[in-house]
């Protein structure tokens, strides 16, 4: 951390010698500079806190024998995330300071590809610390119904709400996938216009590159409206889920985990059509995001609650 103006000064004049600077940033001032250097390094740190935060207790409690086999190797996993993500992060950074620009059009900016690995991994890491605390700080309530009579039709409707669940969760993880490619190439500035795209259900360019399939890793316009389709199809999948759940006895607090779906889904809706139709602003986008973990946040805490249906 530069400590005086003096090494602020020196700090700037490495930045000055990356892409970012010389294509984007040519007329930025020392303050400016500051302030996305403050943003990149209180995020670098507080991702340490998070590790540091993690390994002295694991350790402590490791050591003094107070895990069990099970929640030992849960912790090795989920630790080995963590370092995980941290090389992750740095590696992602790097692709940004690479000058590999052919096109005058082209904008310096991280790997979309490793943009999305490092979202995937936070993902993965937050889902896999909330199930845990989940299952040791509230305990799912078992089903009250007797399963022991229950008949092969109903055990049938039973296995394809679980489906259905389930499915669900790994859709709303693969559109907040497809968001860190939304992001990475900026896709959320063109075709501002909803349910269409520039007047048409499918735009012209979505694909303009060849080969195709470098269209839905690299192309804007094809980023964006798969994430349109996967969004609209994870909303039809948790409207569903919503309308089966009614055949079903759900515990309290499972038929409270359903309606919380229900409405972070169509809240997550209402920001993502938001913050396109207004040109991507900071809050809002930032809200959309925080919108994506707050849903699957929920479908996570329903797949606990209905944890015991595995046991029919």
């Amino acid at each position: 951390m530069p400590l005086n103006e003096t090494q602020w000064l020196s700090e700037f004049e490495r930045y000055k010698q990356f892409p970012e600077y010389k294509i984007t940033n040519l007329n930025m001032t020392l303050e400016e500079f500051k302030r996305i250097w403050w943003m990149e390094y209180l995020h670098r740190m507080w991702g340490r806190l998070i590790g540091v935060i993690f390994i002295v207790p694991a350790t402590y409690f490791w050591f003094k024998g107070m895990l069990k086999h099970g929640m030992k190797t849960r912790i090795a996993a989920l630790g080995s995330l963590i370092g995980l993500q941290g090389l992750m992060g740095w590696y992602m950074v790097k692709s940004g300071l690479e000058d590999r620009f052919i096109e005058p059009s082209d904008v310096p900016r991280v790997s979309q590809y490793r943009l999305a690995a490092h979202l995937g991994l936070a993902l993965l890491i937050y889902t896999g610390f909330l199930y845990n605390a989940l299952d040791h700080l509230i305990p799912a309530e078992k089903q009250t119904s007797n399963f022991s009579k229950i008949t092969n039709n109903a055990l049938m409707t039973i296995k394809r709400f679980k489906r259905l669940i389930y499915s669900t969760k790994g859709l709303i993880f693969f559109t907040a996938l497809s968001g860190a490619l939304v992001a990475g190439m900026d896709a959320g500035l063109i075709y501002n216009t909803f349910p269409k795209m520039a007047d048409k259900w499918i735009p012209d360019d979505i694909f303009a590159m060849s080969p195709i399939l470098k269209n839905f890793t690299e192309n804007p316009a094809t980023i964006q409206f798969d994430h349109r389709i996967l969004g609209i199809a994870t909303i039809a999948l948790i409207t569903c889920l919503g309308i089966m759940s009614r055949k079903h006895k759900l515990s309290s607090r499972g038929r409270k985990a359903v309606a919380a779906v229900l409405c972070a889904g169509y809240l997550q809706v209402l920001l993502g059509i938001s913050t396109l139709l207004t040109h991507v602003p900071l809050i809002l986008a930032a809200s959309h995001q925080s919108g994506s973990l707050i849903l699957l946040s929920t479908i996570i805490w329903l797949c606990h609650e209905l944890k015991y249906l595995k046991k029919i």
